[in-house]
């Protein structure tokens, strides 16, 4: 999970080791947006079941470390099935977007289970958000860059409408530094796409990429 503040500036720091990471490849896996809206709309209906208990930690834990504070105004950027709308404190505004309708409709349903009265569920693309500059206080992206056939536009989007000053959070599995281990990963890429996800996204290339200056990892 990487933590990021828009100082509406760009910072150079070495985070981890590489000659050249602005031209290494960030993943083998090669998605398109209709593979996306395909898998998901099959992982839809066990999704909850899946991927939510082994996932919801690293959830916990981003809520955490955003620091949300009364009248922040969050948008969510692949929201999902709304596993994160119980999550979050009744006092701030939440905006959740996603591309998949069946997963969208599972959102929809679980906030009118719970009677939350401060998440907003729209259906849009990440890499071409439909909302003005610095719209947010935080922007967070759990479990999504590995899956966008972009991670590097959608992460161009989120700065956009962040906040100067404000978060953004990436929360996901990113290549392991151990040469045996991402040998691994960029083997079983191209098939983990089939569900859900990308194995070998480099955290390292997609810092440098993007030109981001991580607060935390």
């Amino acid at each position: 999970m990487s933590l990021f503040r828009d100082s509406g500036r760009s910072r150079s720091q070495d985070v981890l080791s590489s000659s050249d990471p602005t031209s290494k490849t960030l993943s083998v896996a090669v998605v398109e947006n209709s593979l996306v809206e395909r898998v998901y709309e099959n992982l839809a209906c066990v999704y909850d079941l899946t991927y939510g208990p082994m996932l919801h930690r690293g959830r916990l834990q981003a809520i955490e470390r955003m620091g949300i504070e009364s009248g922040d105004r969050v948008l969510e950027v692949g929201v999902g099935t709304g596993i994160n709308a119980t999550l979050y404190p009744a006092d701030c505004f939440v905006t959740g977007i996603d591309l998949s309708p069946p997963m969208l409709e599972r959102a929809h349903m679980r906030v009118a289970r719970h009677k939350i009265e401060n998440v907003q569920l729209l259906k849009m693309d990440a890499a071409d958000l439909r909302f003005p500059n610095e719209s947010f206080d935080i922007v967070y992206a759990p479990y999504l860059m590995s899956v966008v056939p972009d991670p590097i536009a959608v992460e161009r989007e989120m700065r956009r409408v962040c906040k100067v000053g404000g978060r953004i959070i990436f929360l996901n599995h990113f290549m392991s530094q151990n040469p045996i281990l991402s040998k691994l990963e960029r083997f079983i890429s191209p098939l983990t796409v089939h569900i859900g996800f990308r194995a070998d996204l480099d955290l390292e290339a997609f810092l440098a990429q993007a030109d981001l200056q991580p607060v935390s990892i």
